[in-house]
């Protein structure tokens, strides 16, 4: 489990044969085996590490519903190790499952304020509410609006200089993950038990 607030950034070190390997720094002080890092909000296992790496494996899953292969060598990405009992809780309860991924379709800025839209899929877009959380590349984050095409957020200039929204731009692609008590609402509103079966169910479905 994780809180969306992102310790340091790191860079992709390799990508090769559902292995991945990230060089950091402080994310390393008290790394061991079987230890979970959000990684740009993908919740990874440390299989392997160094004084100057970690590494983690990569299921075929984690490639199709995320933007890991979408990174270059050298690439910039969110760190954050699972939160301690006790710990200050500053964001909100992200476990680190991507749902999805957006594209960022604009940026701007209003005061100290940093406004980013980001366009995504419906099933995506019916679990983010307007004054709601979402993770983006594992980054805690408040709904600014939320449309049937697009939803924006908005960061504090020290968000984006600590984190690879620095190095975000107009087209970048984006790790999702909408806030777990939506999917949960979401499922709970729309699965079907036997007792639903009735013959206005059966037709609609083609029975």
């Amino acid at each position: 489990m994780f809180t969306g607030i992102i310790e340091e950034t790191g860079r992709l070190k390799s990508l090769n044969g559902g292995r991945i390997e990230i060089t950091c720094a402080k994310i390393l002080s008290d790394i061991k085996i079987g230890d979970s890092i959000s990684t740009n909000g993908i919740c990874l296992t440390v299989t392997d590490f160094t004084k100057d790496y970690f590494a983690a494996d990569v299921m075929p899953e984690t490639l199709r519903r995320t933007s890991l292969e979408e990174l270059n060598i050298g690439g910039v990405v969110n760190l954050e190790r699972a939160m301690k009992v006790g710990d200050r809780f500053g964001g909100h309860i992200v476990s680190g499952h991507i749902d999805g991924t957006g594209k960022i379709s604009n940026i701007r800025t209003e005061g100290n304020a940093i406004f980013i839209n980001v366009s995504a899929e419906n099933f995506l877009l019916k679990q983010i509410a307007a004054k709601g959380s979402v993770a983006l590349d594992g980054i805690s984050l408040t709904v600014v609006d939320a449309g049937a095409e697009n939803f924006s957020v908005s960061m504090i200039p020290h968000t984006r200089a600590v984190t690879n929204f620095n190095f975000k731009r107009v087209g970048s692609i984006v790790n999702i993950e909408t806030d777990i008590l939506a999917k949960y609402i979401e499922r709970l509103l729309t699965f079907k038990t036997s007792a639903d079966l009735t013959k206005d169910f059966l037709i609609e479905n083609g029975f």
